[in-house]
């Protein structure tokens, strides 16, 4: 069976790749071992993107000391962004929802504030932001991204009125 590193319940590019059952998540979720091996495989594919995941437990992230070369390799690839939501989505699947909203987060600071990731700055907002299981902390991070988004009339990925008033 081909194996995937971050399995989803959906289909893939790779059409050998038979989707995870819930069942399956369930057992992967009981074991400490897979658990930790999932965690290491998020932290190898993070390093390979010049980012380090700096508290386990809470999935807080910055970037690496080779930030800047990682950075190049994910502007000039955009195939990246793919593998990038497909992480994304198994945090959620697996029970790592806090990491997803740290690495959305992430991305925004870097896309919208640093603006050091503009050929990822539409599928951060387009997918990358969707992932996000919890509603309340979907909307934070669209507010996020509205406040640091220009030219802020143009932001589409939420209504300018309810952003207007979100506390």
């Amino acid at each position: 069976f081909p194996f995937r590193l971050f399995p989803l319940r959906e289909h893939g590019m790779n059409w050998r790749a038979k989707p995870l059952t819930c069942q399956e998540i369930q057992a992967f979720k009981k074991s400490e071992e897979v658990m930790q091996r999932f965690r290491r495989a998020y932290q190898l594919m993070l390093r390979f993107y010049g980012i380090i995941l700096i508290n386990e437990e809470t999935g807080e992230l910055r970037r690496a000391e080779n930030w800047a070369e990682r950075f190049q390799n994910l502007n000039r690839f955009s195939h990246n962004n793919l593998r990038i939501t497909r992480i994304l989505k198994c945090l959620g699947e697996m029970g790592y929802e806090h990491y997803q909203v740290h690495l959305v987060k992430f991305f925004l600071t870097e896309t919208l504030v640093e603006e050091t990731l503009p050929n990822v700055k539409k599928s951060a907002l387009d997918y990358f932001l969707f992932t996000i299981r919890s509603k309340r902390k979907r909307r934070e991070l669209v507010h996020y991204a509205w406040q640091h988004f220009k030219p802020r009339g143009s932001f589409v990925w939420g209504p300018h009125d309810k952003l207007l008033k979100y506390r």
